[in-house]
């Protein structure tokens, strides 16, 4: 039997789980994507990644369409908070 405060913390932990993970794979795809346009990730754009916001993960991989190089995918004009 589980109180109702507890079920509330249960739910919030699954969807910062769930939150975590869809961030994760956001980072990975991109990751990935720029490792096969660019070739070897640089540690700065590693770095970029790993502090980006899922916001910025999704402009990022929308701009690599575009993007002739791997510093323009990263330019200023994202949805940078």
């Amino acid at each position: 039997y589980i109180t109702s405060v507890e079920r509330i913390g249960i739910e919030k932990g699954i969807q910062q789980g769930m939150q975590q993970g869809m961030q994760q794979g956001e980072e990975k795809i991109l990751t990935r994507q720029i490792q096969k346009r660019f070739g070897q990730l640089p540690r700065w754009a590693k770095e970029k990644i790993a502090q980006a916001s899922e916001d910025q993960l999704e402009h990022w991989a929308d701009s690599i369409l575009d993007a002739t190089t791997l510093e323009k995918v990263f330019e200023t004009g994202s949805r940078e908070k």
